[in-house]
């Protein structure tokens, strides 16, 4: 060995992204480069603390009101009308959830390309990254296909067998037989999501930066993971905790705006700092792994400068 491995750090990447969004946003101020910025992410799926629709409303007894308002279904019968409005909604539903899963996949490239090079553009990254974008999205389904198709599976063989949907006085009995098993896959389930979550969201760089398909991409970051997981969990923990810090954040400028500010994308224009600033992070935090990984590096421009960005100690020979 000619040198000990660089140290993968947290903060240090951590203060570099926060100058980074500093001098993206307030470097100068402009309002239609931060409009247009907040657009990049807000398609990239950063929708900043989310929309609040009030749907416990319609979960309560508002749903039965309104219901009722256009029907009788004291006999037991459903209306056919009622029944091919649920199939065209659901139909549509699918239809645009497709359709916004292939606007984020091309989105994140893009809100990737405004961060690396500090501009805000969208029209030309969202031509020259279609083919990634595209490979990323056919990788997004498959990973929601297979997640759905474990649920699936676990409730045809642990929960259906004990008949925890079942009406009868047992099902109490069978519910406490199975509570440990729940439990367990509910862990394992948690824990695998976030495992996919974070190889998902560290592929877009890798695949940015390398101008690879998802399949390569997401074998790299894989092997990546679990090569040394540590720096990874310590990197997911630490995460998990700016979010919240984000989500609470989030819930204070909705109220204070009347919940005008819970809104999509205008939420996100308002928080586009934090936004900005945690995007920054993860590329930052992924680049200490090597040249393969740095972003900044596929658009030959210098990355914000970090502590660990220095080259490893040479060994003296002998």
């Amino acid at each position: 060995m000619n040198g000990t491995p660089a140290q993968i750090e947290i903060i240090a990447p951590f203060g570099a992204a926060f100058d980074w969004m500093k001098a993206m946003l307030f470097r100068p101020f402009d309002l239609v480069r931060w409009l247009t910025i907040a657009f990049a992410a807000f398609i990239s799926g950063s929708w900043g603390s989310g929309a609040n629709f009030r749907w416990n409303r319609w979960s309560r007894g508002d749903w039965s009101y309104r219901m009722h308002r256009y029907g009788d279904f004291s006999d037991g019968t459903i209306p056919v009308w009622l029944i091919a409005s649920i199939v065209v909604g659901v139909l549509l539903a699918i239809v645009l959830a497709f359709v916004w899963a292939w606007v984020t996949a091309r989105g994140r490239f893009i809100f990737t390309d405004c961060i690396v090079k500090n501009r805000a553009a969208i029209a030309e990254p969202w031509r020259e990254y279609r083919r990634e974008g595209n490979s990323y999205f056919l990788y997004s389904i498959v990973v929601g296909f297979g997640i759905v198709v474990l649920a699936a599976i676990f409730i045809m063989v642990i929960v259906v067998p004990l008949g925890l949907f079942s009406h009868k006085h047992d099902a109490a009995i069978n519910f406490g037989l199975a509570v440990i098993p729940l439990i367990s896959f509910g862990f394992v389930f948690l824990l695998l999501i976030a495992v996919v979550a974070l190889i998902s969201h560290l592929m877009v760089p890798v695949m940015y930066r390398r101008r690879c398909l998802a399949r390569e991409a997401f074998v790299d970051v894989t092997q990546l993971v679990f090569h040394d997981p540590a720096p990874f969990v310590a990197f997911v923990l630490f995460m998990i905790a700016l979010a919240i810090g984000v989500a609470v954040v989030g819930t204070v400028v909705a109220c204070a705006t009347c919940c005008i500010g819970a809104f999509p994308y205008i939420s996100t224009v308002l928080l586009l700092p934090a936004i900005v600033w945690l995007a920054a992070f993860r590329l930052l935090f992924l680049r200490q792994f090597g040249d393969q990984y740095d972003a900044w590096a596929a658009a030959g421009l210098p990355a914000p400068a970090t502590p660990s960005s220095a080259p490893p100690p040479v060994a003296p020979a002998g």
